[in-house]
């Protein structure tokens, strides 16, 4: 078994992923300034795993911290960011703080602890303006918030340290994942906890647009499956490369309503009779995302199990037993 570090692992996916992989009998090391992160999602993993997992809080901003974490590592998932293209309109410079110069150290840190592969969460945020469908990895546009352009300039660092210091990793651009412990509280909460909580509490939640626009939206055991994969490959043509992370199917916001409305209401009848209300579209977001996941099937053979909808049902039933 390997020893392998999750940056971000108190984080959403991150605490998912060191669950799976402590699972799986590897042990895990977990760094996490807690900003986004809760260190509620891994108490119950340092109880379970006292010998196979180890906590450190600190931050990717210092070079020393990801030094520290990443010493005696052979594997590294570098799930740690700041999210949401709004936070990166009001903030970018903490965006970029943090998505790119946290980044940079990690990509320093590994190289110098010779780590086996890095493998990274990019962002399909990378697609911009391009309007082609299904999103091809090799065919993008122009970013469309800072967030986008920090996401996009890890792709580019990460393929120069390939080339310069022979560091093998390996790119997922995330579609829209969703799934337990994900935070539906906050300012920038994602738009599926986000409904969850105001139908739960009887509010009618508020859809940007018209509610045409659409996503990949893409259950949390599906990415899980696609780190694994991207982890240990031993398929060489499938390294220093960039894969879509996704189910390869586009919900709009108007039918991701009625499918919350549907499963929330096998708890409570009354949220059948919830509407949502319609503001104006948000600054910065791509009209329509759907991704082809054709190469992640040929050079990783990636199988996502979990369609949107049998993943937001699963979803919904954690959200109404650890919400409620």
């Amino acid at each position: 078994m390997s020893k392998i570090l999750v940056t971000g692992g108190a984080g959403f996916i991150g605490s998912n992923l060191c669950e799976s992989l402590l699972n799986d009998g590897h042990y895990v090391v977990c760094l996490d300034n807690l900003s986004t992160g809760h260190i509620e999602n891994i108490e119950p993993l340092l109880e379970q795993y006292p010998n196979h997992f180890q906590f450190i809080k600190g931050d990717i901003r210092s070079i020393d911290d990801c030094k520290l974490a990443v010493s005696g590592v052979e594997y590294v998932l570098h799930e740690a960011a700041l999210g949401s293209v709004p936070r990166s309109i009001k903030d970018p410079i903490t965006s970029n703080e943090v998505n790119v110069s946290g980044f940079l150290n990690m990509l320093v840190a590994s190289r110098d602890a010779e780590v086996k592969r890095f493998v990274f969460a990019a962002s399909s945020s990378t697609y911009g303006d391009s309007k082609s469908l299904p999103k091809v990895e090799d065919v993008i546009g122009k970013p469309l918030s800072p967030y986008a352009i920090t996401k996009y300039v890890n792709e580019l660092y990460a393929d120069v340290f390939a080339k310069t210091y022979g560091l093998e990793y390996i790119g997922l651009r995330y579609f829209n994942v969703f799934g337990r412990r994900q935070d539906p509280n906050g300012a920038y909460a994602a738009v599926i906890p986000l409904f969850v909580k105001q139908f739960m509490n009887h509010e009618a939640p508020n859809i940007n647009g018209d509610g045409e626009y659409s996503r990949d939206f893409t259950y949390i055991d599906n990415v899980i499956q696609m780190n694994k994969l991207a982890l240990f490959s031993e398929n060489k043509n499938a390294v220093n490369q960039i894969y879509n992370t996704a189910f390869g199917e586009r919900t709009t916001l108007n039918m991701l309503v009625e499918y919350l409305k549907e499963f929330l209401s096998e708890y409570d009848e009354k949220i059948e009779t919830i509407e949502p209300t319609h503001g104006p579209n948000r600054a910065g977001d791509i009209p329509h995302s759907l991704a082809s996941i054709d190469k992640a099937k040929e050079l990783l053979n990636y199988a996502p199990k979990f369609s949107m909808k049998e993943g937001l049902r699963e979803a919904c039933k954690w959200y109404w037993e650890n919400l409620k």
